[in-house]
């Protein structure tokens, strides 16, 4: 049986935690800062965890199931 391949791009974008959650970045933080406030930049800027509902297809692109 053939290895299983990752998603180059989904490696990039998702980590681990310790405890076996994924973590992600926050989108709109890349370009077009000016008319953000530094509060909404400050809370985009920090990692989230990702949702229930996304668990399983990024699993399956990071080759964890």
């Amino acid at each position: 049986m053939p290895k299983m391949k990752t998603n180059s791009g989904a490696k990039k974008r998702f980590a681990l935690t310790g405890t076996g959650k994924i973590k992600r970045k926050h989108a709109f933080k890349s370009h077009i800062l000016t008319k953000k406030t530094k509060k909404q930049k400050k809370r985009l800027s920090h990692f989230s965890i990702l949702s229930k509902a996304n668990k399983r297809s990024v699993q399956e692109m990071l080759g964890l199931k």
